[in-house]
């Protein structure tokens, strides 16, 4: 990569922070002012980065456009929206949408539950594998040989009392993910959120993303929360057939 390509996607790595000063994305990137202002001038005229009064930058207008033009290319984003805003509505809580990518969950769509308590996902947000029940519908899909390799990579961070810090107990999950069709985040990731994720469908039967519900521990303890997995498999469900899956796993 080159030195100023490098250097300016990490100023737009530092803006998304929030606003800073010049002088504080120099120290951050680590060269002299006058090199930033170069760059940043660069960026402020393709409107990937903007000014605000005097002092501070902010991301610009170009880069949340690109986002989202990249959220909409992806068709099962599109095919499934029906079926999760549908399940959204039901039940008020909040649905979520994941795909696999670079060995870790991507969040490419969300639909906020009508309950106060808000949680750490975002649309473009990443989150690992290993306590997240998207992450392990996902992992689970993948050929054995993979799935296993995988989970042999992982970094193991713990980050609740009921988080999986094993490759053996990792893979162990998964294969009851891959025998029920379902997976259980129990407070895994978010130690006052618990969650459960079902598998979306293409026209090959390939996994093309997972669809979960989250739901705050205090307004549903763990058993209200596996009640809810019929309704969760039955919006995986439709959104797989609107993304060209059939009951005989080809496309239509």
């Amino acid at each position: 990569m080159s030195q100023s390509l490098d250097r300016a996607l990490t100023l737009l790595a530092g803006l998304a922070q929030g606003a800073k000063t010049l002088d504080q994305l120099a120290e951050e990137v680590g060269v002299h002012k006058t090199t930033v202002l170069r760059l940043l001038r660069t960026l402020e005229s393709h409107h990937f980065v903007r000014r605000e009064g005097t002092r501070y930058y902010r991301l610009g207008s170009a880069l949340f456009d690109l986002a989202s033009q990249a959220l909409e290319d992806r068709d099962v984003r599109r095919s499934s929206a029906e079926a999760l805003a549908a399940l959204n509505e039901r039940t008020g809580h909040t649905v979520h949408l994941a795909t696999y990518e670079d060995g870790e969950v991507v969040y490419i769509d969300k639909y906020e539950g009508r309950h106060s308590v808000r949680m750490y996902s975002r649309i473009g947000k990443r989150a690992p594998l290993h306590c997240t029940a998207v992450g392990k519908v996902l992992v689970s899909a993948m050929p054995r040989e993979r799935r296993e390799a995988l989970a042999r990579s992982i970094d193991y961070v713990v980050l609740t009392p009921n988080t999986i810090s094993s490759p053996e107990a990792y893979l162990a999950e998964l294969d009851k993910v891959a025998e029920r069709g379902y997976a259980v985040d129990n407070a895994e990731h978010e130690d006052f959120i618990h969650c459960v994720a079902a598998p979306i469908r293409g026209g090959g039967g390939e996994v093309l993303a997972a669809a979960s519900m989250s739901v705050p521990k205090v307004l549903l303890d763990y058993e209200g929360l596996l009640a809810l997995v019929p309704e969760l498999l039955a919006a995986a469900k439709e959104a797989s057939v609107h993304s060209g899956w059939t009951e005989n796993g080809k496309g239509s």
